[in-house]
């Protein structure tokens, strides 16, 4: 069994995202390319965002801190903490509203 604090990780995630020219910073709590299920923390400088991207399975983003919008086409959701957004099967962004933190589970599709 292993135990890894989220707090504390997070605190670590959002000092690299606000020192990051790219306003984020992610590491993997869980899982990896090699397995189907994967957990990865993410954090955004407020304004920062990820581009347009596929999903590869079946996915969640579950907002820990601040405010998130994803948005899929023409439709979008607005995410707060305690807010667990799925992610659709379409192309999809992601961006913070304000400096967030979110934890993404991704199931990998064979």
């Amino acid at each position: 069994m292993q135990k890894s604090s989220l707090t504390a990780l997070m605190r670590h995630q959002l000092e690299l995202a606000r020192n990051a020219s790219s306003g984020r910073s992610a590491r993997t709590v869980f899982g990896g390319h090699e397995q189907t299920l994967r957990q990865t923390m993410i954090a955004l400088a407020a304004g920062s965002h990820l581009a347009e991207h596929e999903n590869p399975g079946e996915a969640t983003v579950q907002v820990l801190q601040g405010r998130v919008t994803l948005r899929a086409g023409d439709v979008s959701w607005e995410g707060s903490p305690g807010d667990l957004l799925i992610v659709p099967q379409a192309r999809h962004s992601l961006e913070a509203i304000e400096e967030s933190v979110v934890l993404l589970t991704v199931a990998k599709l064979s």
